[in-house]
């Protein structure tokens, strides 16, 4: 039976290290994804359309009830306006992909 890393040496460490690689892009990737501020803006956004809806479609003794004021359609609007400032807050300052890490190894020597 022949070993299967004396066939062609340093082959292994090569694909060990494109995997790291790629296991590192992913992480980022994933991280990105799944931001905070993605979701409280979804959810903002989301939830904020839903409420300004049923503030628009509040009858009078809906308005009455809040004494004359629209509270379902305020409520909404500030909250789709929460919501749009999270995600462009995340459009604008992107979360920074993590530096790569060097063992010694990796550093060059003089």
């Amino acid at each position: 039976m022949t070993d299967h890393h004396s066939e062609r040496p340093g082959s292994s460490e090569k694909d060990l290290l494109r995997q790291v690689t790629d296991l590192e892009g992913k992480s980022a990737t994933a991280a990105r994804l799944f931001d905070i501020r993605r979701i409280i803006g979804g959810l903002f956004v989301l939830y904020g359309v839903i409420v300004t809806i049923a503030g628009l479609t509040d009858d009078d003794a809906a308005i009455d009830k809040a004494q004359g004021i629209d509270i379902n359609l305020w409520t909404g609007l500030g909250m789709l306006l929460l919501g749009l400032f999270f995600l462009a807050w995340l459009k604008l300052r992107p979360t920074a992909p993590p530096p790569p890490e060097t063992s010694p190894e990796d550093e060059p020597t003089p």
